[in-house]
């Protein structure tokens, strides 16, 4: 890993906060992610389970986390099990995990080798009535290979069909949409590295450019700042590709006269940040581009600041929605006839803003967060309103991640990234 160690009391304090809400007599077991193959020999970079993560620190693949508070030996409370390392797998994979290092990173005593898995297993189901099956129940989650988790699941349950089944889902969902404070200082050094990416480009952006070539100014920073690399795939969309919500290809000539939407943020020790800005190729907007760009910042700005303990997912988007129709009113791009006649299904607004403002972020860019319950202190959710003007040539989308606070507006972890326009252009042209 690239990353500094992360203080283990992170990891300590979210296993009792799980464990806290475990039924009596009951374990909780937890599977890191596989290494994915492509073909031949070749594999995915391994990208460990959020959840085990969260809950050990432990950023290996093969290792299996087990929480048993009730246990009857102390020894079985928390136990890791671990790939068993040597010098052969030294020298043709690098240094894994030992027992010792294994508690230094996860403040758990009590680690096994795989090979022990199922001896210990069964002695534990002995003592268990119930098992915590740890399901992807996330509201965008559309998984079609079978993990490492689901196999166990397979496994366990064929074993020892006679045990209760819990679900994890629910106490994680509301676990890690509340971030510790460790947790935002990581998110906050994404965001750093994500501004001087950001940084880079406004030095480097000129008519003749291609997208790609922003993207590799955008990896080579953060790497070189401790990144693996992007959070997500990142979207560098010139001209009318900014209409195209999703638009990965990176492959087109960025033209003067034209913006540059980008969506990218940089990863950092698994957690990300998500940053939108638009920008002009020619380093000077355009009037009517301004004037789009600075309706937009203004949703933006509004919006943030409904960000609050108790607000509504749901009710939130719909007030930004009415921020939205009016900036469009003002813009001519809606008259009131379009207003008055709207589908409610389908607002006015919706032809040129068709996504939401706001989700959570953290361990996963569209993190977990029960969405149908008050948004809550040190909760981190993106704002990221947007104009997507076709028939113009151009769409604007503008993100920042904020945290939602006790007393006050929220925190924007982007805060240093520029924004403005005039701060851009200014940059652009120093």
């Amino acid at each position: 890993m690239k990353y500094h160690p992360i203080d283990k009391k992170l990891f300590i304090k979210n296993r009792k906060n799980f464990t806290s809400q475990m039924k009596p007599s009951s374990i909780a077991v937890f599977n890191s992610n596989d290494i994915y193959p492509i073909g031949a020999d070749s594999t995915m970079p391994f990208q460990q389970a959020r959840d085990l993560f969260y809950l050990s620190g432990v950023d290996q693949e093969e290792s299996i986390l087990i929480l048993f508070p009730d246990a009857p030996h102390d020894k079985h409370k928390e136990m890791l099990f671990l790939k068993e390392t040597n010098e052969h797998i030294a020298v043709w994979e690098g240094e894994k995990l030992t027992k010792e290092r294994a508690f230094e990173v996860s403040g758990i005593k009590n680690v096994f080798w795989l090979k022990d898995f199922e001896k210990v297993f069964f002695e534990i189901m002995t003592q268990c009535d119930t098992v915590y099956v740890n399901t992807n129940e996330h509201y965008r989650a559309n998984v079609e290979t079978e993990t490492r988790e689901d196999r166990f699941t397979k496994w366990w349950k064929s074993k020892y069909p006679a045990h209760a089944v819990a679900k994890s889902n629910p106490i994680l969902q509301r676990l890690r949409s509340i971030k510790d404070p460790i947790e935002l200082e990581i998110m906050q050094t994404a965001c750093n590295i994500t501004e001087k990416g950001f940084r880079r480009l406004l030095n480097f952006v000129k008519p003749g450019v291609m997208e790609y070539n922003l993207e590799a100014e955008l990896l080579h920073e953060f790497i070189n700042n401790r990144s693996r690399g992007f959070a997500y795939t990142p979207i560098i969309a010139s001209g009318n590709n900014a209409n195209v919500l999703h638009y990965i290809e990176n492959n087109q000539e960025c033209k003067a006269g034209d913006l540059i939407l980008i969506d990218a943020g940089a990863e950092y020790a698994n957690y990300s940040s998500d940053l939108s800005r638009t920008i002009p190729v020619s380093g000077t907007f355009t009037k009517r581009q301004k004037e789009v760009y600075n309706a937009v910042l203004k949703v933006k700005n509004d919006a943030t600041k409904m960000l609050v303990p108790g607000a509504i997912w749901a009710d939130y988007h719909v007030e930004v929605g009415k921020l939205m129709t009016s900036a469009l009113l003002d813009l001519g791009l809606l008259d009131k006839a379009d207003v008055q006649n709207e589908d409610p299904d389908w607002p006015a607004y919706k032809k040129y803003f068709m996504h939401g403002t706001s989700h959570h972020i953290g361990l996963d860019t569209h993190d977990y967060g029960i969405l149908t319950e008050p948004m809550q202190p040190n909760m981190v959710f993106t704002v990221e309103p947007g104009i997507y003007i076709p028939d113009e040539g151009f769409g604007i989308r503008l993100e920042d991640d904020v945290v939602v606070q006790a007393n006050g507006e929220p925190v924007n972890l982007m805060g240093n990234i520029p924004i403005e326009a005039d701060e851009i252009e200014e940059l652009m042209n120093f």
